[in-house]
């Protein structure tokens, strides 16, 4: 009876193995050894002192796994994915931010400069009219290219 119950197990453990290899890992678990432990209904410790091998074709399946298609856990997976996401849209936004600050600050340089010529105009007229020493260009039609 021992040697079916191990048979038992080892089977239980190997289609468990195989259920999370293919990304149908249940609500709540992982593509991991402690979840590997539970779906199979086999205590951990005894994967680790009596099925070590088992233990050994999982992790060995799951590297070669993430090495040729990324994380087997859909959702870890879908986490990574995100986590990138939001890391490029971060990168994004501090650019964005950066541009908003230069636009104000050109914004606020062009406006004093203006704001300047204003005054300037205002006092020239004011000198004009009160009948400085300025003297209005007289006006010329342009020349046609060439004259």
């Amino acid at each position: 009876m021992p040697n079916d119950r191990h048979a038992d197990a080892e089977s239980r453990l190997k289609a468990a193995m195989d259920q999370l290899m293919a990304g149908d890992i249940p609500e709540g678990l992982r593509c991991d050894i402690k979840s590997l432990s539970i779906l199979a209904a086999v205590p951990r410790a005894t994967l680790y002192r009596t099925y070590p091998h088992i233990k050994q074709e999982f992790e060995s399946r799951l590297g070669r796994a993430r090495e040729v298609t990324g994380e087997p856990d859909p959702r870890l997976a879908q986490i990574e994915r995100l986590k990138a996401e939001v890391a490029s849209l971060k990168g994004r936004l501090s650019q964005m931010k950066q541009e908003a600050i230069e636009a104000a600050e050109f914004k606020t340089l062009a406006l004093s400069r203006l704001v300047e010529q204003h005054d300037e105009i205002q006092r020239l007229r004011v000198a004009l009219e009160n009948g400085g020493n300025i003297r209005t260009l007289p006006v010329r039609a342009h020349a046609a290219p060439g004259q």
